[in-house]
């Protein structure tokens, strides 16, 4: 069955010759890490981020998984792991879509218009919702301080060997500000 092979080779290129930057982890096609730029006219304008992709054997009949390695602050990402909540990605998944449209579509549409009713970060979507003014100050925060070019450098250089949601993910700072 050489055709999802096929097809995850056919995506991942289309990947490497657009305008993104695509970097494959050991010249393996299934797992990869992708430069992506937040939106314009949002908050994220300026922010620079390493997405990690990895493709099941099963693709493009079952949806990659995708996390940010940077921290940013928005209701329906995870600001420890970087997972995502996408209905697209994580329920209606469809062999029709390819990673095109994850890094063109629909992560610019996630980033354009938060979903605050079904969060993964608590705090972005009750700021969010309560105070929008105070919600976009702290993206742009976020932004100047973990998604520069520098840090997207540094996200896939400490991640490399690590498990997207492993402790490698959190920094001294997280981890000494927790009650232990």
């Amino acid at each position: 069955m050489s055709s999802p092979r096929r097809r995850i080779e056919t995506d991942v290129m289309k990947l490497l010759m657009s305008d993104y930057e695509v970097t494959l982890v050991n010249d393996n096609m299934s797992e990869f890490y992708v430069r992506f730029h937040g939106p314009s006219g949002t908050p994220f304008t300026s922010g620079i981020w390493k997405i990690h992709v990895e493709l099941p054997d099963q693709y493009p009949f079952k949806s990659p998984s995708i996390g940010f390695m940077n921290k940013i602050f928005h209701p329906n990402i995870d600001e420890l792991s970087g997972s995502v909540c996408l209905d697209v990605i994580n329920q209606s998944w469809s062999p029709m879509f390819d990673l095109i449209n994850i890094f063109e579509v629909f992560l610019p549409q996630l980033l354009r218009y938060p979903n605050p009713s079904d969060p993964l970060n608590g705090e972005a979507a009750a700021l969010l919702m309560r105070e929008a003014a105070a919600y976009e100050t702290r993206v742009k925060e976020y932004v100047s301080k973990y998604a520069t070019k520098e840090a997207a450098d540094a996200a896939e250089d400490k991640n490399d060997d690590d498990d997207m949601s492993s402790m490698g993910d959190f920094s001294d700072e997280e981890v000494n500000g927790m009650d232990l």
